[in-house]
């Protein structure tokens, strides 16, 4: 099914309260998860607002996963209460949190028709067979599989099974909705289909929130509205998905998030009023977006692969030159591996010159300070 599969609304239309307004905040306060000694969630401290779409992202063991099964009922808190909207539901059994959730081995029963499968939280609530018929209906229409209600989930693709494990957990019409790792099942293709048809998903509810869990960057990036970086468990950066990528306020945020090339530097000229400071790397004298560096400050210059170019443009004042190592092309993109003073730097190029160099030569790089940003070079938490 393309990626246009999402274009029933019908969803929001019934009974939408329960899917939007402040009754569908999530607030963690100072919330720890441990088993035994050891501790896996330190205590955590996060919004996320009604209508938002939070992703958390990390490496394994970071406990995102931990943090989504703790709002979801299915771990206990060590400490602190989680809120949705004003109802305390840190002593709640999962199926008194109005949530929804979808996880990445999709969980249907394989016994049971589509439409069964989709009612089936439905009934353990007790609703009315009218009620039920009307849900399907409507959450079938919502994911694009009304025309597969009568099959068994082994006679569907893998993104179809996970429309219909997206479809069961809108019916019983959660004021969120919990997704962890959603996609990871799935091939490459088909991921990227369903990633943009969460996203239509969403503008058809608005007022639903969304807690994704995913190791996946480019899911995080092309979905959230805010990001959660994880980390050994705690949060080591959270904020707008936009400021995160282009100011990322330490190291491993900056090379967790999109890769990023991080050129030590020492900062000449303090940051002036238009947000730039001067900074020195080796020979070469560059401009970068600052926060409140001083002169004499050790810091790390970032940049990402795709703003450094092999040709200057009117706004590519700062140059630096790499002695070209690897070249790999990529069909729309060409990648190179550059040594510039002993720090590895990676471009991804659309336009290269006619004659690429040969690995060896002297290559010089440009880049626009508004595409920069400086770390402390201490950064790494």
């Amino acid at each position: 099914m393309s990626a246009a599969a999402f274009t029933g609304t019908s969803v929001m239309d019934i009974d939408a309260a329960k899917v939007r307004g402040a009754g569908s905040n999530v607030h963690f306060d100072k919330v720890s998860v441990a088993y035994g000694a050891h501790v896996v969630l330190h205590p955590l401290t996060l919004d996320i607002a009604p209508g938002e779409i939070l992703a958390m992202i990390g490496p394994s063991g970071s406990g995102k996963t931990t943090a989504l099964r703790a709002v979801a009922g299915f771990v206990r808190p060590a400490s602190g209460r989680i809120r949705i909207g004003a109802t305390d539901v840190t002593d709640l059994p999962p199926y008194e949190r109005g949530l929804g959730m979808v996880v990445q081995n999709y969980a249907l029963f394989p016994h049971m028709r589509v439409e069964d499968n989709v009612a089936f939280g439905l009934r353990a609530q007790g609703a009315d067979k009218a009620l039920i018929g009307e849900r399907i209906k409507d959450a079938l229409g919502t994911v694009g599989m009304s025309a597969y209600a009568r099959r068994y989930p082994r006679e569907l693709s893998g993104g179809q099974q996970q429309r219909v494990a997206i479809a069961r957990a809108l019916a019983v019409r959660p004021r969120v909705l919990l997704l962890d790792e959603p996609l990871s099942a799935l091939d490459a293709q088909i991921r990227r289909n369903m990633v943009e048809e969460i996203a239509r998903l969403h503008r058809s509810l608005p007022g639903l929130t969304i807690l994704y869990v995913t190791h996946d960057q480019t899911e995080a990036l092309t979905l959230a509205d805010k990001i959660a970086i994880m980390r050994d468990g705690r949060v080591c950066s959270h904020g707008p998905t936009t400021e995160l990528y282009r100011r990322p306020p330490n190291r491993f945020t900056a090379e967790f998030l999109g890769r990023a090339n991080l050129l030590p530097v020492t900062v000449a000229e303090a940051v002036g009023p238009k947000g730039f400071a001067t900074a020195r790397h080796g020979d070469a004298l560059l401009t970068g977006a600052g926060r409140n560096e001083k002169a004499g400050d050790k810091s790390l210059l970032c940049i990402r692969p795709q703003h450094l170019s092999l040709t200057a443009d009117s706004d590519h004042t700062n140059r630096i030159v790499g002695t070209l190592q690897e070249v790999h092309w990529q069909g729309e993109l060409t990648h190179l591996v550059l040594d510039v003073d002993g720090t590895p730097v990676r471009v991804s190029a659309t336009r290269l010159p006619i004659a690429l160099p040969e690995p060896g030569a002297k290559v010089p790089l440009f880049f626009a300070p508004a595409d920069t940003s400086l770390l402390p070079e201490d950064a790494g938490v």
